[in-house]
């Protein structure tokens, strides 16, 4: 006899990870496939989307289909999310024609951000989308193909992000839920959940973007061809699915006004749903969220878990190759370091702009900086600095929410980086907010899940995901040590205003 499953597949900046759950959240199986993320020259990020994100999501889900007792007929509904926005042409037989130029972090379209905004203005950019350009912003970038490499735009019948790929290969069909069209500033107007080619219409068509939908409607069901290389059952139905970030928050059960999702990876990501489409900041992003009659405001730092990860593969080779050798975890060994340094660094401030930065400044052209250095001070200070740079950059994402109305009430957190107490706790004392850390860690691939059980029907509505999480653990802020951060705090948010020339002249000279 036969069982009711749903398969989450989500596509990361460094991994990819896959589950299997019953229809009340149970997980049955899960998998994950490391991957590159490419930097071909200074400023750019790249996946190959038929390697990375197409390959990965056949690979996890014939991987998947090995568990013992399931076979590809119990497969009821699949869910799929991805990195965004991403910006990827493709033919009309879903080929790609280039790598996948990624979100925020790829930073290629700065002059083309200068060019729209001198154009139309800033300010009428941010009245029309609720959002300003920036190195996230996927208008820019399509027109930085058009400039740049006009073979491909001439061929280019879509241009779309990876889940929407993933998605057309599943089903034939190229849709994007509301969430991630909201995301593609300035081609969608949030205003009447359209795309509006207001501010595109030089360098795209709108009837080469994707159909949107809710990310918890049907997009349709795999086809002949997919279910060959995904060993998924003819006729299964795929959701619309969404941005990872999106997926992420429903899976620690962000559902309603004033809880936020922060989410640890290799960026730091913010969402916050709140009841009011007006609540938005020119320093954060705004749009709709992924159910009918919802907004969210957005924030993200450029990079995070990504920071982390070039510190210990530059600064900590020793503990590198003594894990090698079969000894403790280099990362755990750095936490540990960090953990035996004083709160504060004893005066180290890092700005993590090390791939520019999103919100709040805005600055694809920024740069990382160590700060107040002293021969005193050893690698456990900088690690700790490293991790507490980014808990001061989210105390400002905090005032800024404050600032317009919308602190949030509830904090969850979630993603790779919540093993680190060290950094949770530091983002804690930092910023004076409590966090909750949900105990089902699966991420984006299980609020996929639940977005397919929900587009199918078997699964009542986005809401179970509160029986299916439990009771979270909960890390509050230190009084004490909040005195020892507010002057630090400070002096890193007069760092970039005292430097951003110095910063923007080292670009200017392609460093």
């Amino acid at each position: 006899m036969g069982q009711d499953l749903l398969l989450g597949i989500d596509i990361g900046t460094y991994e990819s990870k896959g589950v299997l759950t019953t229809v009340k959240g149970e997980v049955i199986a899960q998998a994950a496939i490391a991957h590159k993320l490419l930097f071909p020259r200074a400023g750019w990020a790249e996946h190959d989307p038929e390697l990375t994100w197409w390959g990965d999501f056949c690979n996890l889900s014939k991987k998947l289909l090995t568990t013992q007792g399931v076979s590809a007929s119990d497969i009821k509904g699949v869910g799929v999310s991805a990195i965004g926005p991403d910006v990827l042409p493709i033919d009309e037989n879903f080929n790609p024609l280039r790598m996948g130029i990624l979100y925020g972090v790829d930073t290629r379209a700065v002059k083309e951000i200068d060019e729209l905004n001198a154009q139309f203005g800033e300010d009428t950019i941010f009245n029309a989308t609720a959002n300003c350009l920036s190195s996230q912003s996927t208008g820019p970038k399509i027109l930085w193909i058009k400039k740049n490499e006009p073979e491909v735009y001439k061929k280019a019948r879509w241009f779309v992000d990876a889940t929407t790929f993933i998605v057309a290969r599943l089903t034939n069909r190229v849709v994007i839920d509301h969430f991630s069209a909201g995301c593609m500033v300035p081609l969608y107007d949030p205003w009447t959940s359209k795309w509006s080619d207001k501010y595109c219409k030089e360098y795209i068509n709108l009837d080469q973007l994707p159909e949107i939908l809710w990310s918890n409607e049907l997009a349709g069901t795999i086809t002949e061809s997919a279910s060959k290389q995904t060993g998924l059952a003819v006729g299964t139905p795929v959701s619309v699915g969404t941005i990872d970030a999106g997926a992420e928050a429903l899976s620690v059960s962000v559902t309603k006004p004033g809880e936020m999702m922060m989410m640890y990876g290799s960026t730091i990501f913010m969402i916050q749903v709140t009841d009011n489409n007006q609540a938005r900041e020119k320093r954060l992003w705004a749009g709709p969220y992924l159910f009918p009659n919802t907004w969210c405001l957005l924030a993200g730092m450029a990079t995070s878990g990504s920071l982390t990860r070039w510190f210990k593969d530059n600064f900590a080779k020793d503990l590198i190759s003594k894990e090698e050798a079969g000894g403790d975890n280099a990362y755990a060994e750095l936490v540990n370091e960090a953990g035996a340094t004083p709160a504060g660094a004893e005066g180290v401030i890092v700005l993590p702009y090390f791939s520019g930065e999103r919100t709040p400044v805005m600055d694809p052209r920024a740069k990382g900086m160590i700060f107040g250095l002293s021969l005193t001070h050893t690698r456990g200070h900088l690690f700790r600095a490293v991790l507490e740079g980014m808990g001061h950059g989210i105390k400002q994402h905090v005032d800024l929410f404050t600032a317009i109305g919308a602190r949030p009430h509830t904090i969850k957190s979630v993603g790779g980086g919540t093993k680190n107490k060290v950094w949770l706790q530091a983002v804690s004392d930092i910023s004076g907010v409590p966090q909750e850390v949900a105990p089902l860690t699966f991420g984006a691939s299980y609020g996929d899940a639940l977005l397919a059980g929900v587009a199918t029907g078997l699964v009542a509505s986005a809401e179970e995901i509160r029986v299916w999480q439990g009771s979270p653990t909960v890390v509050k802020p230190n009084d004490e040590l909040a005195k020892t951060y507010a002057p630090l705090s400070e002096i890193y948010a007069q760092l970039y205003d005292a430097t951003k020339n110095q910063m923007h002249k080292l670009h200017e000279l392609d460093y």
